[in-house]
């Protein structure tokens, strides 16, 4: 994460989700200041986010104050790592696309260059205006804007539609995002298909034989992706926690080994990179029954078959231009498999992660991993989050060697 995110805060009901935003950056280390433009003050006080800061905030009235070496729009916009504006209104769009500064958020945009991300937030019908989103469109030309959001729900104005403010967790992952690629966009370009979760094969519809699986890491590798400007294609089993709805992102869930097979070999072809994040199940029942077993009629034994190798499949059609990527959960020497699997099963790399360690593999939201690529080279990340780690592992792909 960035150790200088200065926070714009715009006048909407959802300036209070930035208070969340702040309180977790602060407490992560991250040195925060903020700008509250007037509007804003209507919805969060001064004295709220100074507290939260644990900085006096800035507004209007601080242009004008002689206190400064320098002037205070120059001196913030130099001082900043990453810029987050939260709710981006109408209003303040349509001044960043005309260039306007009239007041200190808008004077510190236009003399700062680091990365700016963006969560706008308003009405919907306020949304759909021709000209605000002309002004949307406009301003993803500029490279130094990301953006996030809006989501679809139902507003503080009892209208149910698309208007709502990212939550606090996707703006944070985001930023942190942005501390790593510096606002960089260089799988631009590139599309992923990446496979998440644990599938479930199943007995009759209520009992099935699964894994621990949580998909955070599959998630946290498409947010990376996306982050960093890929086309996302995410293929997962059912996840441990709602999946945030990012309409860039083409989710498709599926529930068993056969599903995952169909959706990955239909998507296959059309990508650069393929990672398999997913635990699919090794073996499923013979039989199912569409009905539930009552537990008198349940077997004694359970007759099992293998499920399709779906690596295995995927790697003779893969092209020249392809890479495919796959994961190996461990348990003790977690090196030594991840090489015969890398190998047997014809892929570019591997990341192999210990699950019988504390704060790490199945359910955690930290992972640690030895990457491997089938030169033989080997890259080792200690305990981070699952984000941190997705990044550390695209870095991997894109400098892997042919």
């Amino acid at each position: 994460m960035a150790q200088r995110i200065l926070i714009g805060i715009g006048g909407g009901i959802a300036a209070y989700k930035v208070c969340e935003i702040i309180s977790t950056l602060v407490k992560s280390g991250v040195e925060v200041r903020a700008i509250l433009t007037d509007a804003a003050q209507a919805f969060v006080t001064s004295l709220t986010v100074t507290t939260l800061c644990r900085h006096p905030v800035y507004d209007d009235r601080s242009l004008w104050q002689p206190t400064h070496s320098r002037p205070l729009h120059i001196e913030l916009a130099d001082w900043a790592d990453l810029i987050l504006l939260a709710p981006l209104t109408a209003n303040t769009l349509a001044k960043l696309v005309c260039g306007l500064a009239d007041n200190l958020l808008t004077n510190t945009l236009l003399a700062s260059d680091c990365p700016i991300l963006v969560a706008p937030a308003m009405n919907t019908t306020m949304w759909q205006q021709p000209s605000v989103q002309r002004n949307w469109q406009q301003l993803q030309l500029d490279k130094r804007f990301h953006s996030i959001g809006p989501g679809a729900g139902l507003l503080a104005c009892d209208t149910v539609g698309l208007g709502r403010m990212a939550e606090p967790a996707d703006i944070l992952s985001y930023l942190s995002s942005l501390a790593h690629s510096q606002g960089g966009r260089d799988l631009a370009g590139k599309s992923l298909l990446i496979s998440a979760g644990g599938t479930r094969e199943h007995l009759d519809p209520v009992r099935f034989i699964g894994n621990p699986s949580s998909g955070k890491m599959g998630v946290a590798l498409a947010l990376a992706a996306w982050h960093r400007g890929a086309k996302v294609h995410l293929v997962h089993a059912p996840l441990a926690e709602p999946l945030s709805r990012i309409p860039d992102i083409d989710a498709v869930a599926v529930t068993g080994a056969d599903e995952m097979r169909t959706q990955l070999l239909r998507l296959f072809p059309t990508v650069d990179w393929t990672i398999m994040a997913a635990a699919v199940g090794d073996v499923q029942p013979t039989q199912y029954s569409p009905a539930k077993l009552p537990k008198i009629d349940l077997p004694e034994s359970l007759a099992l078959e293998k499920v399709p190798d779906i690596l295995s499949e995927l790697s003779p059609l893969k092209q020249p231009h392809q890479r495919l990527i796959g994961f190996a959960a461990q348990t003790g020497d977690i090196v030594t498999p991840a090489k015969d699997k890398l190998k047997r099963k014809g892929l570019d790399a591997i990341a192999t992660n210990p699950v019988d360690l504390p704060n790490s593999g199945f359910g955690s939201n930290q992972n640690q991993a030895v990457l491997i690529d089938k030169h033989g080279h080997q890259l080792e990340i200690s305990n981070c989050s699952k984000l941190s780690m997705s990044h550390k592992l695209l870095d991997f792909i894109r400098d892997l060697s042919s």
